[in-house]
């Protein structure tokens, strides 16, 4: 397991989020964090990424606590979209993304031809590449999640982690994104980690599932072997049926709702 909790209090000042939480991320893997708001997914992403430091218990990446790296260490081997970016006023698309490379600069190291190629092919991954003379303020909110999933990509680090990475966009953006996670994990080996509200996106998708409920882990697994209407139902409180999904195979959660009754 490149990354992992072990037995991790997460909170913000005096309220505590989550208590003894372990977690092991599977190398190589799709790993979706699920749950109902407010469950402590963005929390347990953030000790993740180490902008949050546990009030006890470590997150080890490498086999290594995360916190006894160096910032840049960390960023070479970790990318991060969080939930909300903020763009330095008057940046163009091209400028924004180029500083997905700063990891990989030094006094020694300057940009290069490696650098511009990650930059390009970034945007063209994410479909901005005839944005990238705009500035990030013009662009509409999903042009500009665009452009952070671009910036995240070009720092090309083994391991992904994304909080809510299809907010703001329509649902064709949000396959075509979903699918470019999918593609980027298959063929590049690269370990993804995304907090989704979309418990099909997640099934669909997912190749490592972990639901929480109330800061704890509920199950852990792969989708088709641990979703359930009996685990949607306890993390969600949702009464549902579950189908497999005719384009997947995978489960597909059908809410039963009032017209079940």
């Amino acid at each position: 397991m490149a990354l992992a909790a072990e037995t991790i209090t997460l909170g913000y000042d005096e309220r505590v989020i989550s208590r003894d939480l372990s977690i092991e991320i599977p190398e190589g893997a799709f790993t979706v964090i699920v749950g109902p708001n407010a469950c402590g997914k963005s929390t347990l992403l953030r000790a993740l990424s180490r902008l949050l430091k546990p009030k006890l218990g470590s997150i080890l990446l490498d086999g290594r606590t995360i916190h006894s790296y160096k910032a840049k260490e960390v960023a070479r081997k970790l990318g991060l979209l969080p939930q909300t970016s903020t763009a330095p006023d008057g940046i163009s698309v091209a400028d924004l993304v180029a500083r997905g490379r700063y990891p990989h600069q030094s006094l020694i190291r300057q940009w290069s031809k490696h650098d511009e190629a990650a930059v390009v092919d970034a945007m063209a991954a994410t479909n901005v590449t005839s944005l990238s003379g705009r500035q990030v303020d013009e662009l509409s909110g999903g042009q500009r999640q665009r452009v952070w999933v671009a910036m995240a990509l070009a720092q090309q680090t083994p391991t992904l982690l994304l909080d809510e990475p299809t907010t703001y966009l329509d649902i064709a953006h949000q396959i075509e994104l979903m699918e470019l996670f999918s593609r980027l994990n298959r063929e590049n080996n690269q370990t993804m980690v995304a907090v989704l509200h979309d418990l099909n996106h997640a099934c669909r998708y997912a190749t490592h599932l972990i639901a929480m409920k109330d800061g704890n882990v509920v199950a852990a697994g792969n989708p088709s072997e641990i979703v359930t209407a009996e685990l949607v139902e306890e993390v969600f409180g949702l009464p549902c049926m579950i189908i497999p999904d005719p384009v997947s195979h995978t489960p597909l959660v059908i809410p039963l709702g009032s017209a079940s009754r």
